[in-house]
């Protein structure tokens, strides 16, 4: 839901055959590619905006916070490290002013919120004080009391015992802690704002507050990472027991700082190639297997005794309605994908008049809903296509039946009348087949 930056879109069978890790690879959010959404379908989108919704259709609010202490060395994402106090106070109120003029839309009013995400950025960047005020100004519009999830996401070093609390307080049902690794040197080549002994000063807090989920994110193939160190970083996570573990092969999206290095003869670092990156995600989801974990996507691992939920993730990549509120946030209401302007002065200044930030926008057909939510439950492992049959009235293994034994073919799923499942070996570079399932027009494009 960040800020997405011009990157190639690789062929849909590059990563198949790639080992390096190649400059411009996309970590697969949405369909159709975001290329193709543009300002001329604005009108078309108020529109949606202003129809009411589908009474069988959920509804769900993303928040952007887009402060960090630091930019980490990989990231792309829309954040600020140099706003003060009084400047995020006022991105807080234009915040908390978006939600108020979506929540008296036709698409909106009325309806019962069934997640909320706080996404980054660095949620817990902000203070008590801020945090507070936009939790209030929301609720006073948009309930949530009754919500099935509330994530929160967090960096450990911004935390301390009586700001857990408050976020606590709000609501707060899934607590998503930024970890990424947990060795000192890899925290800090990679230009990461905490250390270790920060990750262990939160542990027992956040264990104290009786969070319903705590989830940890680590990234395969971080810069300086060995199988030394990842086996050490999936033994820590393990000893650290979250309920469940959220695994990424790290990326090298346009516009970073490690990607501007590779691109510099002057500058060489070592980026993990992919099939180590898939060997150490596969090294970490069997680990966890045998510790307890169960798979949950191609990235998440949950205890296999509690019931772990992640149902912002289940209800978009089922076609939810969402407001995404903030700077460069993405959101889709009754088949409109909506983007906001991804700079400061122009996402301000509109909502100081009362109106949206939009920047861009696409209408979905109902084929192109179709795909975007099959590709989407892809990542989950398995599908059951009668989801298909009874929502849409097609059967997908008709309509993808090429595709299907292609993938099959090469090892990578296998399918029938009733589902479609991924091996292990698809499970690891299932952003890299997705794009096998793509209409013609989409294929090869620019995904950002």
């Amino acid at each position: 839901m960040s800020d997405i930056h011009s990157a190639s879109a690789e062929p849909a069978t590059s990563r198949l055959d790639l080992n390096e890790t190649e400059i411009g690879s996309v970590f697969v959010s949405n369909y159709p590619p975001y290329s193709f959404w543009n300002e001329d379908n604005l009108q078309k989108s108020l529109g949606a905006l202003n129809t009411a919704a589908a009474p069988d259709n959920t509804l769900g609010l993303y928040m952007h916070i887009p402060f960090c202490r630091k930019r980490c060395k990989f990231c792309y994402f829309r954040v600020y490290t140099d706003k003060n106090s009084t400047q995020i106070q006022e991105y807080v109120d234009a915040l908390a002013r978006e939600v108020e003029i979506y929540s008296e839309l036709p698409a909106v009013k009325g309806r019962p919120l069934k997640f909320i995400y706080f996404g980054g950025g660095t949620p817990s960047y902000l203070s008590v004080k801020h945090l507070e005020s936009l939790v209030a100004r929301v609720k006073a519009v948009l309930p949530w009391d009754s919500a099935e999830e509330v994530t929160f996401e967090c960096e450990p070093g911004t935390l301390s015992q009586s700001k857990l609390a408050a976020i606590r307080g709000m609501g707060v049902t899934r607590l998503s802690l930024g970890i990424e690794n947990f060795d000192d040197f890899i925290l800090n080549e990679n230009g990461r704002a905490h250390l270790s002994q920060e990750i262990y000063r939160v542990q027992s807090w956040i264990h104290e507050l009786d969070f319903e989920q705590l989830n940890v994110d680590l990234i395969a193939g971080m810069v300086g990472e060995t199988w030394n160190t990842w086996k050490e970083n999936v033994q820590k996570t393990i000893d650290y027991d979250p309920d469940s573990v959220t695994i990424y092969q790290m990326e090298l999206p346009f516009n970073t700082v490690y990607t501007q290095m590779l691109s510099d003869d002057k500058q060489k670092i070592h980026v993990a190639d992919w099939q180590t990156k898939r060997e150490w995600h596969q090294y970490a989801m069997e680990t966890l297997q045998n510790a307890g974990y169960k798979m949950s996507s191609a990235y998440t691992m949950v205890k296999a005794d509690k019931q772990c939920e992640f149902v912002y993730r289940d209800s978009v990549w089922h076609g939810t309605d969402m407001i995404g509120a903030g700077v460069a946030a993405f959101g889709h209401m009754n088949q409109a994908h909506l983007q906001n302007t991804a700079s400061w002065g122009d996402y301000l200044e509109p909502l100081s008049q009362g109106r949206l930030p939009l920047k861009r926008a696409f209408m979905l057909s109902e084929r192109e809903q179709l795909v975007r939510e099959m590709i989407l439950q892809l990542k989950l492992g398995r599908i059951e296509t009668g989801y298909f049959r009874e929502k849409y009235g097609q059967e997908i293994t008709n309509l993808f039946e090429a595709a299907l034994q292609k993938l099959a073919a090469e090892g990578m799923l296998a399918f029938n009348d009733d589902e479609i499942e991924l091996t292990p070996q698809g499970l690891l570079r299932v952003d890299g087949l997705l794009p096998e399932f793509y209409d013609a027009k989409y294929t090869n494009a620019r995904y950002t």
